[in-house]
């Protein structure tokens, strides 16, 4: 009852995050029907193009047997060599349609969810090796569904090789008299005509699987609303504790900016909500320096501790809400407030009877 309630509490759609951590585990989005259409595919394929010089093989090692019976040697070595003769023509006709089928297979996998490592699915566990877990996942509904879906692409596949051989089958007769070439002419033109529809038909289900297989992922990597709160904390850490460390960096930053206002030169206000600190030393300095800005309780402090080491304070409120705005604490002030911030350092300047 518990797990029935925690999967109808996942109605979220998968973070990346969790997509990557099950792709980590092997857990992708896998269709069989591309595997099966890639290996039917590819072994069609290959019967087209390699079955005539295939075929013709195997008629020249037969053709004894058909044409001179009575010469073939019948003794039990001559047998044997015939037998291994035969095999390995068999072989090398079969080798390159399976071999492209393996490679088919091999491919399939990358074709949907590209190169995935991993060890998860080889791993011993309790449950694999369990009868009681391997009967449970035997008759599970999914089993049951695997197993219906099963039937039903049978009975499609079935229905269409039926369709397309039926017509031809009045049409036996007239391969009795025919020359082994022609008979394996006939049975090519027919075996590619089979090939073509089945693998039209199983292109069809592998495309309609694909896209239930990743339907189907999707609905089972489904992440409930405490899971995505308890990954964002993982991920980009708890808020409170985010907040308080912003509120510690900004203490830092105001204390760090209040110890600089007995180094300026004027503190220019707006009067009472603006209020910042410039320093401009003409040795050392391209322009004039925030050494510190606030609003409100800030402001005031600034203001407070300018009074207290003799700092001159200057009335401008449109230059006061500029600097603020435009100019970040130890930065220079941009060249748009030369003029009118040269107006307040000179007049400070001379009232402290200092040059420029």
């Amino acid at each position: 009852m518990a797990e029935e309630q925690d999967d109808s509490q996942k109605t979220e759609d998968p973070t990346s995050r969790r997509l990557d951590e099950a792709r980590d585990r092997g857990q992708v989005a896998n269709s069989r029907e591309v595997n099966n259409l890639l290996m039917l595919g590819v072994f069609s394929l290959s019967v087209l193009f390699f079955g005539g010089p295939a075929a013709g093989a195997l008629y020249k090692a037969s053709l004894p047997f058909i044409e001179s019976p009575d010469l073939v040697p019948a003794d039990f070595g001559h047998l044997i060599q015939l037998g291994w003769k035969l095999l390995g023509v068999l072989l090398m006709a079969g080798a390159v349609p399976l071999v492209l089928a393996l490679i088919a297979a091999i491919g399939a996998g990358y074709l949907q969810f590209g190169l995935v490592w991993s060890a998860d699915g080889i791993t011993p566990k309790l449950d694999k090796i369990s009868p009681l877990a391997g009967l449970k996942r035997m008759f599970s509904m999914r089993s049951l569904a695997e197993f219906v879906r099963g039937l039903l692409k049978l009975a499609v596949v079935g229905s269409v090789a039926m369709f397309l051989i039926l017509p031809e089958v009045a049409h036996l007769n007239k391969l009795i008299g025919m020359e082994m070439i022609q008979l394996l002419g006939e049975t090519k033109a027919l075996l590619a005509k089979l090939l073509i529809g089945v693998v039209s038909i199983v292109a069809a289900i592998a495309t309609i699987d694909v896209i239930y297989q990743r339907m189907q992922h999707l609905r089972e990597m489904r992440m409930s609303r405490q899971e995505i709160k308890d990954e964002f904390k993982e991920t980009e850490g708890d808020p409170l504790i985010k907040g308080r460390l912003r509120q510690l960096r900004m203490e830092r930053t105001r204390r760090r900016m209040m110890a600089q206002v007995p180094q300026s030169d004027v503190v220019v206000t707006n009067p009472t909500h603006y209020a910042v600190a410039l320093k401009y030393d003409p040795g050392s300095m391209a322009a004039p320096k925030m050494m510190a800005k606030g609003v409100d309780k800030v402001a005031q402090k600034i203001r407070e501790i300018a009074k207290e080491h003799g700092i001159p304070v200057v009335e401008n409120p449109p230059l006061a809400r500029g600097l603020f705005a435009a100019v970040e604490v130890d930065q220079e002030v941009t060249p748009e407030f030369y003029k009118t911030v040269a107006e307040v350092i000179s007049y400070i300047f001379k009232l402290k009877k200092r040059r420029l």
